[in-house]
């Protein structure tokens, strides 16, 4: 079984102020220890690669299961956060009033950042990523993005982009999906610190 456990990145100042994109934001206090959290609770699960995003968020957030595992960990662009494009950096307080962010949010399935990609093309990185892996890398922990998660459930499920909102996935959260039977395993699991 390919199983694929997604790690979503932990808190850090921005979270739900300011998208983020991109940027190389490092994980608050809170942050830190959601990620230690996690890396404790992982410890009876079995974990054959460790898979992360490039963002600094993300990597910091690796770091404490990498360690307990003495696993290196693998940067994988295709993980990266979606490209919000000309988004990157606002408050969302001030993307609310935007039609294009309203167009991009309404139309996730074919609507695109200006001057970033759309959601397709973030998921589609991300679902080549994980059916290129050889079949020992499995079961696999990718610490990645909200949005990048949510898209690869939805897509996992069939159910399209338009629902994505209908899923939640909390900072230090994980969710398991079965890439071979199409399962959603466990949804936005979370240990609190």
């Amino acid at each position: 079984m390919r199983i694929v456990i997604l790690v979503r990145h932990g808190t850090h100042a921005e979270v739900g102020q300011i998208l983020s994109g991109r940027s190389e934001i490092a994980l608050g206090a809170g942050g830190r220890a959601e990620a230690a959290a996690l890396a404790t609770a992982l410890d009876g699960t079995p974990v054959a690669s460790l898979h992360v995003s490039p963002c600094r968020r993300a990597r910091e957030t690796a770091t404490p299961f990498a360690a307990r595992r003495a696993l290196t960990a693998e940067i994988a662009p295709a993980l990266d956060e979606i490209d919000f494009g000309a988004f990157t950096g606002r408050a969302f307080a001030d993307l609310d009033g935007d039609p294009e962010w309203f167009r991009w949010n309404a139309e996730r399935a074919t609507a695109r950042c200006p001057g970033g990609e759309t959601m397709a093309e973030a998921c589609a990185r991300a679902e080549r990523y994980l059916a290129q892996l050889a079949p020992d890398r499995f079961p696999a922990l990718c610490v990645t993005h909200c949005d990048v998660i949510r898209g690869l459930v939805v897509q996992q499920l069939g159910i399209g982009f338009e629902r994505l909102f209908a899923l939640e996935c909390d900072p230090a959260s994980r969710t398991t999906i079965d890439l071979d039977s199409g399962r959603v395993i466990a949804l936005n699991e979370r240990v609190r610190p």
